[in-house]
């Protein structure tokens, strides 16, 4: 069925089993205090060697201390970090795949305080700091440490090395006009700019020998004013075969691009691929693509229609390990999808936390769970709520061998998760919703709809433990006037489930994630609307990634936003507000929905002095939180009872 993406392909002179690569991703977890590889980050790529993966990359691989992107990714600028790289290299390699390391150096986008970079132009966005131009001596000193750094990582045992010229790191630094001015042999001209480059690719040779495949990460097209571009791409392709690259590695954007690099749920699938497509017909070495390639299908549409001969996978391997065996089975059901949330994975790195997996929480745990034991005995799970929380316990309790029924009271699960899918972009979000029903549905869990937690079903049941996964309610606000306002007043699970009429003039109160959502699905109806934020910021449980699109949707639909707004009243068609040390009032207004705070559904917590089983409240029956919570106190309450 997927002929094509499991079909073996030559990178140099080694030959990966199929056409699936786990890019290089900067996971920020897995060193020690010195940066060398500790068994945190070994037990992450061996538990997703263990999936089938034809190739694998460690990210962010620093050829130099001062070119760190992030604090805790693993170094290669001394011969200290060997034994250990080696030690990971023998237990991935068990494995069958090709095993290398993208080799960088963040320049501008280093977190570091003292930047370098080609010439003295901080980073247009994300990172901040004073930045260096390097001088010419230091510009040498640093092709030394790629191809020093490149010997280290053969002598560790890795098949190839990737060079990061792509994303805004140093290389890009050098090829882009608007981050390079300089006016010697590294500035200027098209062949000055790519001389760095070219150098590097040199001393690598000179220190490993031609025969250790070099590949280069590059970007297709940098998405931002005076950047690199495809044009640019397609000239320097030919240009790198010839120096001997083993593969190109095309992707896109740079800190601050209007298309980002690790582009959210809003972004079509396989945003970048038009531009390994036209790579591919200028050069004959592998092209791999990258950018929102989810579905195995396709994948092999890629290959098979000859847009790229590799197809680079990140979140999807961080979501689910065995995404590449489940595949290749045609088991496309039993994959744990990526959502594109942007909110485990970078956003938390960029925060420069370890990062993590909303639908997959054991993303840097492996070392942990690897020899995790099976439960000492068997017990009766009773789970209240089949939303994205109650939904995930069950199928960890049920893997975990446990007995597991989960009751409903609404006729479909989904919960609120459900609702928010029904906004523009977001539909995605139902993906890990239709993976958690199939895996429950495939373990024999029973699940029973219109059915409440009541004392006679805890009967029933027996239940050793109950689990509360009641999800939240919207709270209504008291603000003056808002009651007594001839507007309909609604709130945003009202307006989502399409259970009111709103008229055409809508107030949005609240700027968090579900208000700005709730404003989009009501804009998209060609509604005008107007929201009204408390607070300072907007979305702040959002991924800044995923925000960037919803924001430039709310741009487009040009709905207005208030933020550190004081609230006089709420008038009969409208409200007097305060934003920004300026009095303004609203009027010919239909509607206002509420969308501020959410509080938890605990009623059946009064049922737990009339029974024997022990009751857990676990996602917004907790507290009401975002979907990573949800997931991850759901799994940890299965493997801790």
């Amino acid at each position: 069925m997927l002929s094509n993406l499991f079909s073996p392909i030559r990178i140099g002179n080694r030959v990966a089993k199929n056409r699936l690569l786990m890019s290089a991703m900067s996971i920020n977890f897995g060193v020690d205090e010195n940066c060398c590889v500790t068994d945190q980050l070994v037990e992450y790529f061996v538990e997703r060697a263990k999936g089938g993966v034809g190739m694998m990359l460690v990210g962010g691989g620093s050829v130099h201390p001062g070119g760190q992107e992030l604090p805790d990714l693993p170094q290669m600028y001394t011969d200290a970090c060997i034994p250990a790289l080696r030690d990971m290299v023998q237990r991935v390699k068990q494995y069958d795949l090709l095993f290398g390391v993208q080799l960088m150096h963040g320049g501008r986008q280093s977190y570091l305080p003292q930047k370098v970079a080609p010439s003295a132009i901080p980073a247009p966005a994300v990172v901040k700091g004073e930045v260096r131009a390097l001088e010419i001596p230091e510009i040498k000193e640093l092709v030394s440490c790629f191809g020093d750094s490149a010997r280290r990582c053969r002598e560790a045992g890795f098949d190839c090395v990737e060079l990061h010229g792509a994303h805004g790191y140093l290389i890009n630094q050098f090829l882009a006009p608007n981050s390079n001015i300089r006016t010697d042999e590294y500035g200027g001209s098209f062949e000055n700019r790519s001389r760095f480059l070219f150098e590097i690719i040199d001393d690598i040779q000179a220190k490993t020998g031609r025969d250790f495949p070099v590949g280069i990460r590059i970007n297709g097209k940098d998405y931002i004013e005076n950047g690199w571009e495809l044009k640019d791409t397609v000239r320097l392709a030919p240009l790198l075969e010839k120096a001997g690259a083993a593969y190109l590695h095309v992707s896109g954007g740079v800190y601050g691009s209007t298309e980002l690099t690790i582009p959210s749920m809003y972004t079509p699938h396989g945003c970048f691929v038009h531009l390994a497509e036209e790579v591919k017909k200028h050069v004959r070495i592998p092209v791999i693509t990258v950018g929102r390639i989810k579905y195995p299908e396709h994948a092999e549409a890629i290959i098979r229609e000859g847009k790229a001969d590799m197809v680079a996978f990140g979140r999807s391997f961080l979501a689910d390990p065995y995404y590449p065996e489940k595949a290749e089975k045609g088991e496309f059901d039993k994959i744990r999808p990526c959502i594109g949330c942007c909110l485990g994975c970078i956003h938390a790195v960029l925060a420069k936390e370890p990062g993590s997996c909303v639908v997959n929480p054991d993303v840097g745990r492996e070392y942990k769970l690897k020899d995790e034991k099976p439960p000492a005995q068997i017990q009766r799970i009773l789970i209240a709520g089949a939303g994205p929380a109650g939904l995930a316990a069950a199928r960890q309790f049920a893997l975990k061998g446990h007995r597991v029924m989960v009751c409903e009271q609404k006729e479909a699960p989904g919960g609120l998760l459900t609702l928010a899918a029904k906004a523009p972009g977001r539909g995605e979000l139902n993906d890990i919703l239709d993976f958690f029903r199939k895996e429950i549905s495939a373990l024999g869990v029973e699940t029973r709809y219109n059915t409440g937690l009541t004392l006679d079903l805890i009967h029933e049941v027996n239940p050793d433990h109950v689990i509360l996964a009641t999800g939240s309610m919207p709270d209504m606000p008291v603000i003056k006037g808002l009651f007594q306002s001839k507007m309909n007043l609604v709130t945003s699970v009202d307006v989502l489930a399409g259970r009111e009429h709103m008229g055409e003039n809508i107030i949005v109160l609240g700027g968090g994630m579900t208000g700005l959502i709730t404003a989009d699905f009501l804009a998209d109806q060609g509604k005008k609307v107007v929201v009204l934020n408390r607070k300072k910021s907007f979305a702040e449980e959002m991924s800044s990634n995923d925000r960037y699109y919803l924001r430039e949707r709310l741009k487009k639909e040009k709905v207005l936003l208030y933020k550190n707004v004081s609230i006089r009243q709420f008038t009969d068609d409208g409200v007097v507000f305060k934003a920004n040390d300026e009095e303004m009032t609203l009027t010919g207004f239909d509607a206002v929905v509420i969308s501020e705070k959410h509080s938890s559904i605990r009623d059946a917590r009064d049922l737990e002095k009339k029974a024997r089983a022990e009751f857990h409240l676990i996602g917004d029956a907790r507290s009401p939180r975002h979907l990573m919570y949800c997931i991850s106190e759901a799994e940890e309450i299965a493997k801790s009872v």
